[in-house]
C-alpha cells in the first residue's frame, strides 16, 4: 500500500483534477436532475390523461432502463447518426433523464402524503393549479422528500464512476489508470472506495443537518 500512495502522490496532480470532475458531474446531474424532477412531477399533476399517461411512460422508462445502456446510446450510438457529444455533456444529459426520473417519483410519493383538505382550501380560495403548485404543493413535497432526495444526491457520486465507460476522465477512471500503471489494483480499488465513503460521509453529515432544519415536524412521512 505504501508503493501504492508514493505512486498515487507522484499523480496527485491528475488524481485531483480527476476527484474535481467526479464531484463536478455529481454536483451537476443532482442540480439538473432536480430540476427535471420538478418539472416533470409538475407535469403529472395536470394536464389530461395523454399527458399524465406520457409522464408515467417517462418514468418508468428511465427508472427501468440501466443507465450505462442510455450513457452507451448517446456516446456510441449517436455518432453513427452524425451527432457526437463530448463525454461531459452525454453524462449530465444521461443522469440528468434518469435521475429526473427517480426525483419526480419520490416528490409524487410524498404528495400523496400532503393533508388534501389543505388543497381544497387553497382551490376554494380561488389558487390557480399554478398557484397551488408553486406556493403549496412544491414547498411541502420537497420537505417531504428530503431523505429521499438527498440520498439521490449519494447515488449520483457514487454512479458517476462509470461514466469512465465513455471516456469521462472522473476519480475511478484515474485510480484504474494508477491500478494498471502499477499493478496494485487491490490497493488502488481499496483507495478508490475509501475516498467514495468519505464523499458520501460528508453528503450524510450535510443531509442529516438539513433535515432536521427543513423536515416538516409533526408530518409522518410517506412510506
Amino acid at each position: 500500500m505504501g508503493a501504492f500512495l508514493a505512486t498515487m502522490w507522484e499523480y496527485w496532480p491528475q488524481v485531483a483534477d480527476a476527484l474535481g470532475r467526479t464531484l463536478l458531474l455529481a454536483a451537476t446531474v443532482s442540480v439538473t436532475g432536480l430540476l427535471g424532477g420538478v418539472l416533470v412531477f409538475f407535469l403529472g399533476l395536470g394536464g389530461g390523461r395523454v399527458q399524465r399517461w406520457l409522464v408515467d411512460a417517462y418514468v418508468s422508462f428511465f427508472i427501468g432502463t440501466p443507465l450505462i445502456v442510455l450513457l452507451f446510446l448517446m456516446y456510441y450510438g449517436l455518432p453513427q447518426w452524425g451527432l457526437k457529444l463530448s463525454p461531459f455533456t452525454v453524462a449530465v444529459t444521461g443522469f440528468t433523464m434518469n435521475v429526473a426520473a427517480y426525483n419526480a417519483r419520490y416528490l409524487a410519493v410524498a404528495y400523496r402524503g400532503l393533508d388534501p383538505a389543505e388543497l381544497e382550501a387553497a382551490r376554494a380560495q380561488g389558487f390557480s393549479a399554478l398557484q397551488r403548485f408553486r406556493l403549496i404543493i412544491l414547498p411541502q413535497s420537497l420537505r417531504l422528500s428530503l431523505p429521499a432526495l438527498t440520498n439521490q444526491v449519494i447515488l449520483n457520486v457514487k454512479d458517476s464512476s462509470i461514466a469512465f465507460l465513455i471516456q469521462y476522465v472522473e476519480f475511478f477512471a484515474q485510480m484504474q489508470d494508477l491500478a494498471v500503471r502499477t499493478f496494485r489494483f487491490l490497493d488502488a480499488y481499496l483507495v478508490a472506495g475509501f475516498v467514495y465513503i468519505l464523499l458520501v460521509a460528508a453528503i450524510v453529515a450535510v443531509a442529516r443537518r438539513v433535515e432536521r432544519r427543513y423536515v416538516l415536524p409533526g408530518v409522518r412521512r410517506p412510506a
